[in-house]
């Protein structure tokens, strides 16, 4: 009875062992996997475009998945693209934490559908909350408590903004000390909502400021650029997009099907945004937003931002992704431009976040002015969220 005692210990001992391996060595190898890098750090500039990087008032970029990886964002970490010490290190003010709450298997551009999930062990394996494993919403909530717990341990360097008033006191605090950053919350895909209108409030209360109705699928609000119907908004969609606007939510319109995209212009009262894209005068792919599309985010005072990965910029250099920053200043007017990375989203991005700099060196490449480079890289950021954010 005791050998058979010590046989069953040993056993659960060796099974957790290996339970305890998988939910740290498994994770972080996906984390590796997925968001690579196409130049590695250290980054150099010539001295002209460090200059003015390191004049920059306020460096922001509108799309990163990061808080889909079980990682330690307080820390500098060697896998990824975006952790707090990297982005004190590249003195980036503002950072939108944008989740993703499901993935299709075999995802593509062209035709995916909903019916397959490959977040879901991941999710497990990375030991995130059980009434997260198999719930978007829920999923969504655990992102948004994970970025407000970093918020708290990071002993005042990083701040999660949820309004003007943040963002003000915020400015005035960064002033005297350089080394602090800040975040805020997106959600990619409202599939998150998991169909329920109320969860808009759910989700708000949780810190979303930004949402977009779908990712790489068709949802109950409507088609993807990606999905199978490439359908426009439901009635379900035009009711989450009425509620946002009247809790001054930023609406993402990316990954939308462009019959989605003209519903939305349509229907829109408030500017809204394209996180991450890239533009078909430089890129044509179905990712990419048309000439008439952007026209229409800067009439409706948007902000169009420019990612920095291949399928998007049709190349794998920041050269590409500040060709297509110049083809929207030359089509709208440099007011509208900002950057997008797509940085930790499962792809390979040109560089990580303290590569920001040699995108000021290709735009100075390129002619654009001083003063435009400086909204690009985040005064125009600034301006839309000091505009458009809850006052309180």
């Amino acid at each position: 009875m005791k050998r058979s005692k010590k046989i069953l210990l040993s056993m659960l001992f060796i099974l957790a062992i290996i339970i305890t391996a998988t939910t740290i060595i498994i994770p972080k190898d996906l984390d590796k996997k997925y968001n690579t890098v196409t130049l590695e750090p250290p980054y150099m500039v010539s001295q002209k475009a460090q200059q003015l990087y390191n004049s920059l008032d306020f460096i922001a970029d509108m799309h990163c998945d990061a808080l889909l990886w079980k990682r330690d964002l307080l820390k500098k970490n060697t896998q990824g693209s975006v952790d707090i010490p990297r982005m004190i290190a590249a003195n980036v003010t503002l950072q939108a934490f944008t989740i993703v709450t499901k993935a299709p298997k075999n995802m593509n551009f062209d035709n995916n559908t909903g019916e397959t999930d490959q977040i879901t062990i991941p999710y497990i394996l990375q030991r995130r909350p059980i009434n997260s494993w198999f719930n978007l919403t829920g999923r969504a909530l655990a992102q948004c408590k994970a970025l407000h717990q970093f918020e708290k341990r990071s002993k005042g360097k990083f701040r999660v903004i949820e309004s003007v008033s943040d963002l003000q006191q915020y400015l005035s605090d960064k002033e005297n000390n350089h080394a602090i950053t800040a975040g805020f919350l997106g959600i990619e895909g409202m599939h998150a909502l998991s169909g329920k209108l109320e969860n808009v409030d759910k989700l708000y209360d949780a810190g979303v400021r930004m949402m977009a109705p779908v990712h790489f699928f068709d949802n109950k609000l409507g088609g993807s650029a990606h999905g199978v119907s490439k359908d426009g908004l439901t009635d379900f969609g035009k009711q989450v997009i009425k509620k946002m606007q009247e809790k001054n939510m930023i609406i993402d319109i990316a990954h939308s099907s462009p019959k989605m995209l003209d519903n939305i212009f349509k229907i829109s009262t408030k500017p809204v945004v394209s996180s991450h894209t890239g533009v078909q005068g430089t890129c044509k792919t179905v990712r990419n937003l048309s000439d008439k599309n952007l026209k229409k985010i800067a009439a409706s005072g948007g902000l169009i931002s420019i990612a920095m990965f291949k399928p998007a910029t049709c190349d794998s250099t920041v050269a590409s992704s500040a060709k297509a920053i110049k083809y929207c200043i030359d089509l709208i007017g440099a007011d509208y431009v900002a950057l997008g990375s797509d940085f930790d989203g499962a792809i390979e991005i040109h560089t990580d976040i303290t590569g920001l700099p040699l995108y000021v060196e290709e735009m100075l490449k390129l002619g654009i002015s001083e003063e435009d480079i400086r909204k690009v890289m985040g005064g125009n950021v600034k301006r839309f969220m000091l505009k458009n954010l809850p006052k309180e």
